[in-house]
């Protein structure tokens, strides 16, 4: 038994519902969204994860009565055979494959312990209503159906055992959104088991790429169950959250660029020659798709521009340095007025995984005046900001491809 991941006896698909099953992330879709992906698929995990898209529309998400019926819903699908318990405790190897780009890690149980301890490292503030929403959600299946997303740093023995664990025919292959193929391998052999959980334990720390709420949810409700217990049992199942880790090299981010609804009373000449005072300014002839550190792309008024830092805007601390935070820190708060692009409702953020041409978008049509394009953030940022103990600015990563619901359930015995 080791003390940062275990292996646990999942609620899964069988491999011939593994299709009919698999759901995107309950948090990457709205509920019309989840409502449509789910239309003539009874099966379909989002009646789980999204159980309010079996009530009228104008239901609260959040009523007794919609936590009720995902629990009844996650009871069918077992009664049903749709979904089988494993009867004992593996590791599973996770591929997703999107395109060109393929990436494997393990799912195991990660202790909640060392999430408390820090040895398994956020990077962002997570809100009370959304925490109390994945706590509901958990307390109401007595599970964990959501997998948090982790990176580690890898090494040649964990290169070695993933290489291992690929080498027999694959437990589930389901094609999820987005075009993302999902395939898990089973792995229940001792020697593998001990190979794994001992190659685990090894590492220094785990990074959490998506999914804060639902470790800080599976935490509250680890706390809740202690309190509830007149005994301590490190192995109790709810001292466990479902998690996938994959080699940090493997993963991709993409940037998260910005738009603005207005440039905060300035026309444009005033607001060009105001940026100017901080960057270096070069009208471009495209696109501009950053590929170098504190370097940026603005649309406005139809025209990309590229703007580069000043050398003295740039700092050795792992937060200030970012990217996000440089662009925040001297442009859209003293240049344009947005102090806290959290609540601001003049800022809005834009995943790379759409284009460029959706920022483009958004400005000829007037919905927004200016946008801007950011570099990703890279993986050994994210994980400097960690180990620092501090916290990424407000919409920093976005991960693809992502996690899929469903495949793989953490059940609280």
């Amino acid at each position: 038994m080791t003390d940062l991941a275990r292996p646990f006896a999942a609620l899964r698909p069988r491999p011939a519902t593994a299709q009919a099953v698999v759901a995107p992330p309950y948090d990457v879709v709205d509920t019309e969204e989840a409502r449509a992906l789910a239309a003539g698929r009874p099966h379909s995990f989002l009646h789980v994860s999204r159980p309010e898209i079996d009530f009228p529309p104008a239901t609260d998400p959040h009523d007794d009565r919609v936590y009720a019926r995902g629990a009844a819903n996650l009871a069918a699908l077992v009664a049903s055979g749709v979904l089988e318990r494993e009867t004992s405790r593996c590791y599973y190897a996770y591929r997703m494959r999107m395109g060109a780009h393929e990436q494997t890690g393990f799912a195991f149980a990660a202790s909640v312990r060392a999430y408390e301890e820090n040895r398994i490292r956020k990077h962002e503030l997570t809100r009370p209503d959304k925490e109390a929403d994945r706590v509901r959600n958990i307390e109401s299946l007595n599970a964990q159906t959501g997998p948090v997303l982790c990176a580690f740093r890898g090494n040649a023995t964990l290169d070695d055992l993933l290489r291992r664990a690929v080498a027999a025919p694959p437990l589930l292959e389901a094609d999820g959104p987005n075009a993302v193929a999902h395939t898990i391998w089973r792995l229940y052999d001792d020697a593998l088991i001990e190979a794994i959980g001992s190659a685990l334990e090894a590492l220094d720390a785990l990074y959490i790429a998506d999914g804060h709420h639902r470790s800080a949810a599976a935490a509250r409700v680890a706390a809740a169950r202690r309190g509830r217990s007149r005994t301590a049992d490190a192995a109790a199942s709810h001292e466990s959250f479902l998690c996938v880790a994959f080699p940090s090299a493997v993963m991709r981010i993409y940037d998260y660029n910005r738009v603005v609804a207005d440039l905060n009373g300035l026309g444009g000449g005033d607001f060009l020659r105001r940026v100017a005072r901080e960057f270096t300014i070069t009208r471009a002839a495209s696109r501009v798709a950053p590929t170098a550190a504190h370097t940026f792309g603005l649309y406005v008024q139809g025209q990309w521009y590229r703007l580069e830092a000043h050398a003295a805007a740039v700092t050795a601390d792992p937060v200030e340095r970012l990217d996000v935070s440089l662009l925040q820190r001297t442009l859209i708060e003293p240049v344009l007025g947005i102090g806290d692009p959290r609540t601001d409702s003049r800022i809005d953020f834009v995943g790379g995984i759409r284009g460029l041409r959706a920022l483009e978008q958004r400005v000829d049509s007037g919905r927004a005046a200016a946008a801007f394009t950011l570099r990703a953030t890279s993986m050994e940022e994210l994980m400097a900001v960690a180990d620092a103990g501090r916290l990424m600015p407000p919409k920093s990563t976005w991960f693809e491809p992502k996690l899929a619901d469903g495949l793989l359930s953490h059940v609280l015995d």
